[in-house]
């Protein structure tokens, strides 16, 4: 009898239900339930629509039934940072708003009255991100202070999908990593640094590593689905779980989870919480079996998804990249990792700002706008590129490109030219395989992450560009 194991992965602009099995040693996956995803303007703030989001969650589970495809078990992975507060019955506190909000202006500086830059980056190896989670929190300590009083539990956004499911609060390393408050060296919670900048210790629960099982399907739940299951912590950070997917056993490569952001970087047993890895704005994520992801968070392809929206949808991303090539000798770059770029009311407009403040061409087109963004995300992976490899001390001969943004073949080509690296690309549902993947090695259909990743390799189209 097929065991299925089914991967919800949620990003910043869709989400999917995705099931995964094994068939004569590789894995194969079916697309069950896709839905859309985005911020909207709730009280000036822009927020997550999470009710809508469960729905869409149950709705897949319910379409497992009808297609007699029942998981064994299941997972939630989504995008970093962001959280909910709980109150003692289990409500939520305020608006979710999401990490693209404007609260978080300032607040890093409202920290470092508390802790300096250097000696929080020392503590935790995490890079400065406006809206990490422990700036999201200083804004709300300073906006909203009652929220913290009634607190009785802070979930990520993976976890409190699991508490709907479940019934169970807990919280995921890989996920609770990036909100820049744990503890590199003990994998759990700073508390002291949590004391210090005044966050109720009792908030923070005692962190799970991926693979954990959590608990089964509520009754309620269970009703309306139509059948139980038992849920399993993935990496539920997307990039940790899509890291997991990286088809190779070697350590000579650089990956690039490449989506709505582009995660560059490195696999590593051990973090580098260095002043030149600070100064270098590197970052040391949790990964799977306790490793960390030494990687630089990059803008990625928000910026085209951006603008696409903008021009109507009215082009698909393969037409974009064709009339992006078509454009690829106008001159213009912009530093794909401004902050300017983090929240435009317009992406093409600020594009256009940009090359107009710093003395370059303006992009008319939306060739020219693309092949802009394109280039310059290209010539961004190269700095990152030469940035780990001073880190590390040593050279690396390939990328590997995971996610939906593997199938930017112009971007890839431009990638490979730029790092003077061969590139390999795929597989695309990367998030989803690692999802699956963490959730098969706790039932032991593979023995390690290196059996694991030699499936994975044999399961999927790989694309090499040199």
């Amino acid at each position: 009898m097929t065991k299925y194991y089914l991967a919800v992965d949620i990003g910043a602009s869709s989400g999917r239900l995705i099931l995964g099995h094994l068939e004569n040693g590789k894995m194969v996956l079916e697309e069950v339930h896709r839905f859309e995803n985005g911020m909207v303007k709730k009280d000036g703030e822009l927020c997550w629509e999470f009710d809508r989001l469960f729905v869409e969650i149950k709705d897949g589970l319910k379409k497992c039934k009808e297609l007699g495809k029942i998981p064994v078990s299941m997972g939630v992975d989504t995008w970093g940072v962001d959280y909910v507060l709980l109150d003692e019955a289990g409500q939520v506190l305020g608006n979710t708003v999401g990490y693209r909000d404007h609260r978080t202006e300032g607040m890093d500086e409202e920290v470092y009255k508390i802790i300096p830059q250097e000696k929080l980056y020392e503590r935790t190896g995490i890079q400065k991100e406006i809206f990490n989670t422990i700036y999201q929190l200083m804004a709300v300590k300073k906006k909203h202070p009652e929220y913290l009083e009634k607190a009785d539990t802070l979930l990520h956004v993976p976890d409190y999908f699991h508490y709907l499911l479940t019934g169970k609060k807990t919280c995921e390393y890989t996920e609770a990593t990036t909100g820049q408050l744990v503890s590199p060296l003990t994998k759990d919670w700073d508390y002291e640094l949590i004391d210090m900048l005044g966050y109720p210790r009792k908030m923070f629960q005692k962190l799970i590593m991926p693979g954990t099982p959590i608990g089964h399907l509520t009754k309620e739940v269970q009703e309306e689905v139509g059948f139980d299951l038992e849920v399993v912590a993935p990496a539920t950070h997307d990039t940790g779980s899509a890291v997991l997917a990286v088809p190779a056993n070697d350590d000579d490569f650089i990956y690039i989870s490449s989506g709505t952001w582009s995660l560059m970087g490195l696999e590593r047993k051990e973090a580098d919480c260095s002043l030149k890895s600070c100064g270098m704005n590197l970052t040391n994520e949790g990964g799977y079996g306790g490793r960390f992801r030494y990687l630089k968070n990059i803008m990625g392809l928000w910026m085209i998804q951006s603008v696409r929206h903008e021009f109507q949808d009215k082009y698909g991303f393969g037409e974009i990249c064709q009339m992006a090539e078509e454009a690829k000798d106008f001159p213009s770059r912009v530093d794909a990792n401004a902050q300017c770029f983090l929240s435009p009311e317009n992406m093409t407009k600020e594009i256009q700002d940009y090359c107009r403040r710093t003395g370059q061409q303006v992009p008319e087109t939306l060739g020219q706008i693309a092949t802009v963004i394109y280039t310059s995300l290209a010539e961004c992976y190269a700095r990152t590129a030469k940035s780990l490899e001073e880190m590390t001390g040593r050279t690396y001969s390939r990328i590997h490109i995971v996610g939906g943004g593997a199938n930017a073949g112009y971007l890839n080509e431009l990638t490979a030219k730029a790092t003077g690296k061969e590139v390999h690309a795929g597989p695309t549902e990367a998030t989803a395989i690692g999802n699956i993947t963490a959730q098969m090695l706790e039932a032991g259909e593979f023995r390690s992450v290196e059996e694991a990743r030699t499936a994975i390799h044999q399961s999927f189209d790989i694309k090499i560009y040199k």
